[in-house]
């Protein structure tokens, strides 16, 4: 974890505005079967971890974890969450040392850094139950 505060923090990430986007076959190579970190500003972010048929599992590290899925529109990659019926759209770029994902392509918008890559599964506590 040190590790990903770490790579954000030396990060700079060049602006994405005019490069274009991955394509969704490109998206879906880059990430299927990894589990990535996300940093923003400095501090991670949240993970996701990516699987087969476009389907994917998030979370803010609090261990609460969202399923859902994501398709391709208008140049961006869209997730849709189990927990919101609104698209959430993102213009995602290969920066060459990961991931820039910018929120609906919009350089003044939420600009999220790939942080680094794991290969242990992600920590989802079970649903609530009880009184």
């Amino acid at each position: 974890m040190l590790r990903s505060i770490a790579i954000l923090m030396v990060m700079s990430g060049p602006a994405v505005g005019a490069e274009p986007g991955l394509s969704g076959s490109e998206f879906d190579a880059y990430t299927r079967g990894k589990t990535l970190f996300y940093g923003f500003q400095g501090q991670v972010y949240g993970v996701e971890r990516y699987l087969p048929n476009r389907r994917v599992i998030w979370s803010f590290l609090d261990g609460d974890c969202k399923e859902g899925v994501w398709y391709e529109q208008s140049g961006q990659i869209c997730f849709l969450y189990e927990d919101r019926l609104d698209p959430q759209c993102w213009l995602f770029t290969d920066s060459g040392s990961g991931l820039i994902a910018q929120f609906e392509g919009n350089p003044d918008r939420t600009e999220l850094y790939e942080a680094d890559e794991i290969d242990e599964e992600m920590v989802c506590h079970g649903p609530d139950v009880g009184v």
